[in-house]
């Protein structure tokens, strides 16, 4: 209880760091991280074949997936073709979870630092300068995550790349059995997707943008013996 009211007693509400760059960037690294996760966690999408058998009605063949696309787990049904009324059970081929999941707990933990981060700056103000610790370690994970968004966006962008050759319903075309005359349907929509890559490779150049107002803000960048003024008593040079 004692922790909590020092916190709330040293916090103070101050909007000018948004008008700085430091800050102003923070908000729009905090706004796209979200976009990145977002776009890419909850999706579903649909591949479409058509399935004639002969001396039957042409029949729609729907196989759904989404994330994090372990294709595997999906089943789609097609007809057997051979008198009777069953079904195949037939699977979507290719996990590449691991590249979606890893993309999106980099957008995750992204929002969790910038939401924290960002109350230090606008509430903490006079403690994130009061010390170059603050500064310093701000930095060093700025520029951690900036490398994180590099490779977890490049990842990504080849799993999107496999997960879009994998739902092509000309390739699941290649699954029907002999007895079966299949026709690829309509695409996927993968738009929700490919912007989850450039958000991604914005946050790559938002993130290691910010590195350099950061640093500007440490004892590496700034004098840490300025001269002497008049105003300070310093005296004037011969």
């Amino acid at each position: 209880m004692d922790t909590v009211q020092k916190l709330m007693s040293g916090f103070s509400l101050d909007l000018g760091p948004l008008k700085e760059p430091l800050g102003f960037i923070r908000v729009l690294e905090w706004v796209f991280t979200i976009f990145a996760f977002a776009t890419t966690g909850g999706y579903s999408g649909t591949s479409h074949l058509k399935v004639t058998c002969k001396g039957s009605s042409e029949e729609n063949v729907n196989a759904v997936f989404g994330y994090p696309f372990r294709l595997g787990a999906y089943p789609y049904r097609i007809p057997l073709c051979n008198g009777s009324s069953g079904f195949s059970d037939t699977f979507l081929q290719g996990d590449f979870s691991s590249s979606a999941e890893f993309f999106v707990c980099v957008g995750v933990f992204g929002f969790l630092y910038c939401t924290a981060t960002l109350v230090l700056y606008l509430g903490y103000q006079n403690v994130y300068r009061q010390t170059t610790r603050g500064p310093i370690i701000d930095l060093v994970v700025t520029a951690a995550f900036a490398f994180l968004w590099l490779v977890s966006s490049s990842a990504w962008a080849k799993g999107l790349t496999d997960v879009k050759n994998a739902t092509n319903p000309e390739h699941l075309v290649d699954s029907c059995m002999a007895s079966v005359t299949c026709t690829p349907g309509d695409f996927p929509s993968m738009g929700r997707l490919n912007a989850s890559v450039i958000f991604g490779f914005l946050n790559l150049i938002l993130w290691a943008g910010n590195c350099w107002f950061i640093y500007k803000e440490t004892p590496f960048h700034k004098d840490p013996n300025p001269p002497a003024t008049m105003e300070e008593g310093g005296a004037p040079g011969p």
